[in-house]
């Protein structure tokens, strides 16, 4: 049926209504046409895109599929070749670049030969070899590709419906085990090529004669090529005189045994180094030998260029075996030639029967190349093989020296000729050049017994033979000048005898004639009559021989196929002539060489049959046993190519029609005398020929027919019978299994179907079955297993089976029930399987091609009845044995297991309904019917497992699939009839469920995972098999009633793993049986615990696999939400619908293939949901070790050491019994926890925090004291010193910390709209961070701003990253602020530890003052306080967000504040000579100075303290007073460090001190301060202001400690470099400051070195400050880019916030608050100079209040946190600046901005707070006396909130530290210290200390009592 079928030449979008998109390449079925519109069933196209092909329907209806009528190979290479176009480009994508050329180059070599085939202009030979290389390519790439196998028949792909289950089967393994072992080829073949002899000079011709040589036969193979002068081919436009092939090697010969010698001849003078004019006569002279062994060529490239080393013999006699003293290594017989000297040559090893190559390598064959043949025939004789070569080997000679005085230099020459006496030319040298007369020998100089071993080819025609002979002439070649070879004698050999046997092979000793003449030799008849051996018996005259001294040895080998040696043959074969000797020569038939009688195998035949003819009475039985005798020749496989020849005689010469009488008899003869006969061995012979001795009496009785016209048949019928019986009787006989009886059965049986041809040629087809029938039913039934009869008996019925016989259905129904008989008993005994499969395979093979005929179904019926069963339990025994451990055992068990499966695949296919029925109404009760089906349902799950075939075999897969799922079908009406309701039987049932779970799942049905072609092809084929058996499933569910409950929950996993296939329809089918399972559960149990428990399990499990997605999730919760609305049990049902799909929410992150970092994050999520909310210590233990495997795979072993710390503090040091679990071995619990000890410790040190393994090593240590185990107690000991050493002695990076908001709907849960906290790995900063989490989210888009995000972020279907750096508050302070604490101690509490972080944004409040921006400039600065402390259980945990708004004045206060203390911790360090330089001070005082004169401080007197801004806020009024107190308290400072500036600056710089103290006058005027001195003392070091006349101005209570705030300073070696120092002593001031009064210069300022400066040199560019990291992904909100660039630059570095958007901020340490005394001011605006000096001139008398401990309520809401240090890259030459002893370092950026470098300023005209941040809190008033309401505001508004939030929090078990440890009061300054009573802080507690019960830095559980131990758990016994 052919239909129209379009294929597209032009790609067409269809974008208009109802338009179909169309590829090039498309296939589309046409249904109409309409005026140039086509309509198929999914749209129309215009019909000018299509090109129209003829097709045809297959499988038409619901999944049929149109095929294109073409070549089905053309159709595959279509279809591949898209295939692999899509997978190619996925090649380049994955970086395989190797493959993706190969690939490139095999589709364009598939593409050339697709066009050659479309032509069809190929002859059927170069059709079938380009099909075939077709073929051949598509299989490579299908392999490389990991694509399926494809089944193909003649090149073409083969339809799985079309042929039998065990037929693709065949076709599948043939393919596979070609794919996996190629055969080897047995013949191989050697080409040789001959380029040059390297450094040859002597300027001689050459002749290489190359030879393949046996070391242990010794006899060679020889080639000759001749060279010129120059060393080089002599002709070398002559191809074919240079190289030859060697044929016809066996496997054998490559051996290590076997070489490839080359005899290199010179052509010229008799000595090397005569001169050329002493003769002009030319000798063939030995010159050298080289050798390679033919081995070594298997391992070399397929054609390599070799330089073989040339040897040369130390003595010309030994020339003759130079070859074997090399391959001997019998050095002291010859020499090297020359180092340089070798003869390069090509060789290559050619695989393949002689087509191969001339097809392979058709080239050579076009030049004409010689081919050299094997000495003697080759392994196998080809009929019509012609060859008749006579091979000559020169052995030695014996010659006297004749009269001369040395001796002779002998010459042979060798002459072939004719019984005429002509000389015959032939080409002796094999060289390719042209046939020559004679060939001479070489020469060896003075030698009068030459050893030559010359061998020479004669190649003669057959007919030249009688009468020709062959001469030698030997001449004695002279060395003088003339040079002229004397002839002294010669001999000859006749080629063939008088009775017609030519020369034999071996070795003659010929006579030496006399002969010094010529003439003497032209009359050949004169010396014929001669003796020419001394062996012959010739008569003949003798005097012309030579003394008998002398003598010629020659060896000769004739390989003809024409010519025979042998005389017993010519008697046979002319029997007529002596026929008195016939029986002689039929008895010495059987000794002749095989070789000799296939020569002649029709004439031996002719003249057996005419022996028998004319004497049968005499000569019957010998001839009969002459032709088994030949027949069984045939046999062997050196000649079994000539059984043709056989067959072709008997068919077309044989005329014996007589001899069927003859024959009859003497075999029944034979056969009678078996049993009796007490030697076997010639019986046996003789039934090995019957199938010859059959075809010889069939063709007889035929020709006896023909000729008579069918007379004496009923007595030819008569005797067949009578021989059939007496084989019957012969087969029945039951011997033992080692009887000659026994063996002689089996022989007979191998060849009994090789005679139902010849007997179908004569008798019907019915009664040679009856023959068959009654013959294999004679045979015995034996239970011997080791009886060879046995296996023979399945050979002779698996060959009847394939024989011609069995395929006539008539003779089927006859041998059908005897062929069953015997496979059912043999698998019952589970004996020969291998031939029972085979067997079987056949049988059922031939029922399929045959399926149309009515019998078939019988036949089909026959097979059900009597193998279905045993072939069920078969398939399980031979799956249940365990494999042998040998190879080929091994692969037998594998084929019989597959051969046995094909055949039951392929019976269950051919039954219909009606087989099914008679199946299931054959059973005799329901036992029988339950044996069957769970049988039949196991078989059925051992098929589906993966193993059964190899992976490419998908067709082979879904062929099975297709076949169970039909027959699932049939036995599921069975099983609800049978095993339902009172009959109900679980077993049964639950192996049906298992299977059809075990079915649906199967990797080979997973559509999702194949490409698009395959899926179509699939669904066209079969549909989707999924969706049916999920839909049975459904339905015998329903149909099971009360006995659902059976089932629950053991069928929960099984029915959830089904679900999790993402298949839509399957889920909709299978998700409500959840719900049914609900249900059930609820009416027997008043719940459903068991459902859930299983549902929560099962999902762990499956979803860790990858199984399962949002899309299930959200199917999963509608409908089970939807199907329990209505029931009573509702809100029990939500709750665990809710629970079950927050599960799946959090095992969604844990499929294979995410990366580590969301996998962490999404097992921490579920380690803590299994825990908290399901109360599964189980598992909540697994995800802990699942989280530190995962952590160790990432290199956290910090992270890993805590996460294995949650399963420590679970378990006791007791001695308890713990079975054993996950990794651990079963030990107790005391050891468990020891082992986990150490692992944690061993972790810590890997994550170098070796302050938490020290703990550890402590309670370790405690628990070994305890039990008196001091060894270990040593070793702990030991270990915990050496984490000491490495606190001290190692360094640590600090890590730097980072804020990340993952803000929109597609992250996953526990990210999506959260903010978290990370920290960074080693030398990771903030680009290289961001990258990372951009390559773990490569669908995020990197926010470019720091603002929070609105709705339309969080609630977008996309994902934003929002990253900037954050800087960590630490909570040891009283150990960061101790003098004598190592820094390598001091970097571990920095950043360990860490709840909180902090980062300030700037931003402008209301609108903005374009003449004085600080005005409406605030800071919001963020306090992050994380849920658990970092480190812990993973890097990075969800933080809690805390802002405090910042004012304009609240900022300048802070800002001159931090000035103010730097401004004193330099001019301390400088008074105490803890610096060497005094070049910091002095930047630092001309930026102050500078800044403030250039209007810095002016700018806040118009900001703050005008009229306008008083009355607009009077609640600032404390704040003003306290900002112009510290205006003034900078003023004292900066009088005082002038005066001590003045003390130390160097003399170079009077200059700029002297313009320092001018602008200092200048910056007084400025504040109002008329005549202060300028230098005022400082009491303890420290300058300090006087209250006296101030304490009415500040309270009515007198004199009141001011509240201060400290800061930290910077060391000024890291900050500043020499050459910007020196710039400042050499240039003007303004190059030192670089300030203007202009707010527009300041915020473009460039950063400075200067990491403590407060002005605008420490702030960023616009460029700089506001671009962030580039990304490829860009911002949703460009606008907001540089929305802060310019509040920013109002803030100091340490201030502004560390993010993506601004620089790195700098990182100095953090110390404690440092606080002072002075008069505060509330609402003066103008202060009294008078007042204020004389205040200045009292002596204080004030006193500092201790700090308060963390946490207090009065802490300042403004605290700062300190940041990791970051160190310049600039290098100082300047001594390096001593810090004060509460100082820390720190680093800085480095600006390249030369004008800037090194310059100081106050940060007033910045309005930017200090660059050094620290953790700082309103001092305490002393006793009796009450807080400044600002302090009070601050503590009520922020630190008590803080503290009550913190205390509420529930704390976290995941801390090593327990967080006890109050705030230490830090000391000041020695400088600005206060009171010597103040108690000096206490030293830090130890590492024992902190962990009291718990490893906890918690300080909220410091006041609990320890924490109760909880009693034992079920999962404490893990």
């Amino acid at each position: 049926f052919a239909v129209p079928c379009k294929h597209e030449i032009c790609s067409f979008r269809g974008t208009g209504q109802h338009g179909l998109p169309l590829e090039i390449g498309d296939t589309v079925q046409i249904l109409e046409k309409c005026e140039g519109i086509l309509i198929s069933t999914q749209g129309i196209f215009p019909s000018s895109y299509i090109h129209l092909k003829n097709a045809h329907i297959k499988n038409k209806g619901q999944f049929e599929t149109v095929v294109p009528e073409e070549d089905p190979v053309i159709t595959e290479m279509t279809s591949t070749l898209r295939e692999w176009g899509t997978m190619w480009k996925q090649l380049y994508v994955r970086n395989e670049g190797d493959l993706f050329h190969r690939l490139w180059h095999v589709m364009n070599e598939v593409l050339d030969l697709r066009r050659q085939v479309l032509v069809g202009h190929l002859t059927q030979d170069r059709m079938r070899d380009v099909k075939q290389h077709i073929t051949a390519r598509l299989d490579w790439g299908n392999e490389q590709l990991g694509l399926d196998l494809v089944p193909r028949k003649e090149f073409s792909m083969v339809d799985p419906d079309e042929i039998s289950v065990t037929e693709l089967y065949k076709l599948m393994e043939q393919r596979h085990r070609r794919k996996e072992a190629p055969a080897p080829p047995t013949a191989h073949h050697l080409l040789v090529q001959v380029k040059s002899l390297v450094s040859y000079n002597l300027a001689e011709e050459l002749q290489v004669c190359f030879s393949i040589y046996d070391s242990r036969d010794g006899r060679p193979l020889r080639f000759f090529v001749r060279l010129n002068k120059h060393g080089v081919p002599k002709s070398p436009e002559r191809a074919e005189r240079q190289c030859t092939l060697f044929t016809d090697l066996g496997s054998g010969d490559l051996r290590k045994d076997v070489y490839i010698v080359a005899h290199i001849i010179r052509i010229g003078r008799m000595g090397a180094g005569e001169k050329k004019n002493v003769s002009s006569v030319q000798y063939r002279r030995p010159f050298g030998c080289a050798v390679i062994c033919i081995a070594d060529l298997l391992t070399a490239d397929s054609r390599d260029d070799h330089n073989l080393k040339v040897y040369t013999c130390n003595t010309e006699s030994e020339w003759y075996q130079i070859h074997d003293n090399i391959i001997r290594k019998t050095s002291s017989r010859y020499s090297l030639l020359g180092s340089s000297t070798g003869l390069s040559v090509s060789l290559q090893l050619l695989h393949g029967d002689m087509e191969h190559i001339r097809r392979e390598y058709m080239a050579l064959f076009t030049c004409g190349i010689t081919i050299t043949r094997k000495l003697g025939f080759s392994d196998v004789i080809m009929p019509g093989e012609m060859r008749n070569d006579l091979y000559i080997t020169l052995e030695k000679g014996e010659f006297e020296k004749g009269g001369k005085s040395v001796a002779r230099n002998v010459e042979v020459t060798i002459y072939v000729l004719d019984s005429d006496g002509q000389i015959i030319k032939v080409d002796s040298r094999r060289s390719g050049e042209p046939g020559a007369d004679s060939f001479q020998s070489i020469v060896l100089y003075h030698n009068n017994s030459p050893r030559w071993a010359e061998q020479v080819k004669l190649p003669l025609p057959v007919d030249t033979f009688r009468g020709s002979h062959v001469r030698f002439e030997f001449r004695h070649c002279s060395t003088k000048e003339k040079g002229e070879k004397k002839l002294f004698g010669f001999s000859f050999i006749p080629l063939m005898q008088e009775d017609g046997r030519t020369l034999p092979d071996g070795t003659h000793d010929l006579i030496v004639h006399k002969c010094e003449e010529n003439t003497n030799l032209h009359d050949c008849s004169r010396y014929l009559k001669l003796l020419f051996s001394k062996g012959s018996s010739l008569p003949g005259n003798s005097q012309t021989a030579k003394s008998s001294k002398e003598s010629f040895c020659i060896t000769s080998y004739l390989c003809s196929t024409k010519l025979t040696q042998n005389g017993d043959m010519l008697d046979l074969l002319k029997w007529r002539t002596h026929p008195d000797r016939v029986g002689d020569s039929l008895s010495k038939l059987m000794e002749i060489d095989g070789s000799e009688i296939v020569k002649f195998l029709q004439d031996t035949l002719d003249s057996l049959f005419g022996i028998l003819d004319e004497n049968p009475q005499r000569f019957g039985l010998k001839v009969f046993d002459c032709l088994v005798h030949i027949i069984n020749l045939l046999q062997d496989s050196k000649f079994q190519h000539f059984k043709p020849v056989m067959d072709t005689y008997i068919e077309s010469h044989f005329a014996g029609a007589l001899s069927y009488r003859d024959l009859i008899k003497v075999l029944k003869w034979y056969v009678d005398r078996i049993i009796d006969a007490e030697r076997q061995q010639h019986i046996q012979q003789v039934l090995k020929a019957t199938e010859y001795i059959f075809k010889y009496i069939i063709q007889s009785r035929r020709l006896y027919a023909l000729a008579t016209g069918g007379q004496s048949e009923d007595e030819f019928r008569c005797c067949m019978r009578e021989l059939f019986m007496s084989l019957r009787f012969f087969l029945s006989q039951d011997g033992k299994a080692a009887s000659p009886v026994t063996q002689t059965q089996a022989i007979f049986l191998k060849n009994f179907p090789a005679m139902y041809c010849e007997l179908l040629k004569i008798f019907t087809v019915c009664e040679v079955a009856g023959f068959v029938r009654d013959t294999l039913g004679s045979l015995p039934i034996t239970s011997q297993a080791d009886c060879p009869l046995e296996a023979v008996k399945l050979q002779c019925i698996a060959k009847t089976v394939e024989s011609q016989l069995y395929a006539n259905h008539e003779s089927r129904c006859i041998l059908l029930p005897v062929v069953l008989h015997h496979l059912q008993v043999h698998l019952q005994e589970q004996r020969d399987l291998v031939m029972c499969a085979q067997v079987l395979s056949s049988v059922l093979s031939i029922t399929m091609r045959d399926n149309t005929d009515l019998s078939s179904a019988e036949v089909v019926s026959a097979i059900v009845r009597s193998l279905l069963g045993v072939l069920l339990a078969t398939i399980l025994e031979v799956t249940n044995r365990p494999q042998p451990a040998g190879t080929a055992m091994r692969l037998q068990f594998q084929d019989v297991t597959g051969e046995f499966v094909a055949c039951l695949l392929a019976l269950l296919r051919q039954m219909t309904d009606r087989h099914y029925q008679q199946l299931l109404e054959g059973f005799t009760g329901k036992d029988a019917l339950k044996d069957f089906l769970l049988q039949i349902f196991t078989v059925f799950r051992i098929l589906i497992r993966p193993e059964m075939f190899p992976k490419d075999w998908t067709v082979m897969r879904l062929v099975t699939n297709n076949v169970i799922i039909t027959t699932v079908l049939y036995l599921s009406d069975a099983l609800r009839k049978n095993f339902l309701n009172e009959g109900f039987d679980y077993k049964v049932w639950d192996s049906y469920f298992y299977l059809s779970v075990i079915f649906i799942n199967q990797p080979c049905l997973q559509l999702e995972s194949f490409s698009p072609t395959k899926r179509k092809r699939i669904v066209e084929k079969y549909g989707d098999m999924r969706v049916m058996m999920g839909c049975e499933i459904f339905s015998m569910w329903q149909n099971l009633g009360q006995h659902k409950l059976n089932f629950i929950p053991a069928m929960i996993g099984p029915f959830l793993e089904v679900t999790l296939v993402p298949q839509q329809d399957l889920r909709n089918v299978m998700i409500p049986i959840f719900h049914d399972m609900m249900d059930w559960e609820q009416r027997r149990s008043g719940n459903f615990k068991q459902v859930e428990a299983k549902l929560i399990d099962k999902l762990d499990s499956l979803m860790s696999e990858g199984k399962g997605d949002e899309t299930y999730r959200e199917l999963f919760n509608s409908i089970l939400l939807k199907k329990i609305e209505r029931e009573t049990w509702r809100e029990s049902g939500v709750s665990l619908v809710a629970t079950v799909t927050r599960l799946m929410e959090r095992l969604d992150c844990m499929k294979v293939g995410e990366v580590d970092g969301k996998k962490i994050g999404c097992t921490v999520s579920l380690l803590n949901f299994y825990k908290t909310e399901l109360n599964k210590e189980e598992m909540y233990i697994r995800y802990i070790h699942k989280l530190y495997d995962l952590h160790l795979k990432a290199q956290n072993y910090t992270e890993a050491a805590y996460t294995l710390l949650l399963y420590d503090e679970l378990l006791e040091w007791s001695e308890r019994p713990l079975r054993e679990f996950l990794n651990y071995p079963m030990q107790t619990e005391w050891q468990r926890k020891e082992a986990m000890h150490l692992t944690i410790i061993q972790n810590f040190d890997r994550g170098k925090c070796w302050e938490n393994g020290i703990i550890l090593c402590r309670e370790l240590a405690d628990q070994y004291e305890a039990y008196y185990d001091y060894r270990n107690l040593s070793k702990m000991r030991i270990m915990e010193a050496s984490l000491y050493d490495k606190i001290m002695g190692q360094q640590r990076l600090e890590p730097e910390f980072f804020r990340v908001g993952f803000y929109g709907k597609k992250f996953p849960f526990f990210l999506r709209n959260k903010e978290f906290v990370c920290r960074g790995h080693d030398y990771e900063r903030l680009e290289a961070f961001q990258q990372r989490m951009l390559n773990e989210f490569p669908q995020a888009i990197a926010m470019q701003h720091v603002n929070q995000p609105d709705d339309t972020i969080s609630q977008a279907e996309a994902q934003y990253l929002q990253i900037y750096a954050v800087s960590p508050i630490a909570e040891a302070q009283d150990v960061l602020q101790r003098d004598n604490v190592s820094d390598n101690i001091k970097s571990f509490y920095k950043v360990n530890h860490i709840w909180r972080f902090r980062y300030d944004r700037p931003f402008h409040k209301g609108t903005k003052d374009k003449e004085n921006e600080f005005k409406s400039l605030w800071v919001e600065r963020t306090t992050l306080t994380l849920v658990q402390s970092l480190p812990g259980i993973s890097r990075w945990f969800e933080v809690e967000k805390r802002e405090v708004v910042m004012s304009p004045l609240e900022n300048a206060i802070e800002v001159i504040e931090n000035k103010n203390l730097q401004l004193r911790t330099l001019i301390t360090q400088c008074q105490a000579r803890q610096m060497h330089n005094i070049n910091p001070l002095t930047m630092c005082l001309n930026g102050v100075i500078d800044a403030a004169v250039n209007g810095g401080l002016t700018r806040y007197q118009e900001a703050f303290f005008v009229k306008d801004y008083v009355a607009s806020h009077p609640e600032d009024c404390e704040k003003i007073g306290r900002l112009r107190e510290l205006m003034l308290e900078q003023a004292h400072i900066l009088g005082y460090g002038l005066a001590v500036h003045e003390k130390f600056v160097p003399q170079d710089m009077r200059p700029l001190h002297k313009k320092l103290v001018d602008q200092f006058h200048l910056m007084k005027s400025s504040l109002g301060i008329q005549d202060c001195p300028a230098y005022l003392p400082f009491t303890n070091g420290s300058p300090r202001t006087y209250m006296g006349s101030m304490v009415n101005a500040v309270s009515p209570d007198g004199g009141r400690g001011v509240m201060r705030r400290g800061t930290l300073s910077y060391p000024a070696a890291n900050r500043y470099s020499s050459s910007s120092l020196s710039s400042q002593a050499s240039n003007e001031v303004s190059n030192i400051t670089g300030q203007s009064e202009s707010s527009d210069e300041v915020f473009n300022m460039q950063p400075s070195p200067s990491t403590s400066s407060l002005s605008s040199n420490h702030s960023a560019s616009p460029n700089v400050s506001s671009s962030a990291p580039s990304s490829t992904r860009g911002s949703p909100l460009p606008s907001e880019k540089n929305k802060h660039s310019r509040e920013s630059s109002c803030l100091s570095p340490r201030d502004r916030p560390c993010s993506a958007i601004y620089s790195n901020p700098l990182d100095p340490t953090q110390v404690n608050d440092i606080y002072c005394t002075m008069p505060k001011v509330c609402t003066c605006l103008q202060l009294d100079f008078g007042s204020i000096s004389h205040l200045l001139r009292m002596e204080p008398d004030i006193t500092c209040s201790p700090l308060p401990p963390t946490g207090s309520p009065t802490q300042t809401l403004r605290s700062l946190s300190p940041v990791p240090i970051r160190t310049s890259p600039q290098k100082s030459s300047v001594p390096p600046f001593t810090p004060s002893p509460t100082e820390c370092q720190s680093g800085g950026l480095v600006s390249n901005s030369p004008a800037l470098s090194g310059s100081y300023s106050s940060g007033i005209s910045s309005l930017s707070r200090c660059s050094m941040s620290e953790a700082s809190g309103l001092e305490a008033p002393p006793p009796g006396e009450l807080a400044p309401p600002s302090m009070l505001t601050a503590s009520a508004s922020g630190g008590s909130d803080e503290l009550l939030r913190r205390d509420s929090k529930t704390p976290p078990p995941y801390s090593v530290y327990e967080r006890t440890n109050p705030r230490r009061l830090v000391p000041l300054p020695h400088g600005l210290s206060v009171l010597p009573g103040v108690d000096p802080p206490a030293l830090p507690p130890k590492p024992c200390q902190i962990r009291a019960t718990k490893l906890d830095l918690d300080p909220r559980r410091a006041e609990q009592a320890p924490r109760p131990r909880p009693l034992p758990r079920k999962v404490s016994q893990l």
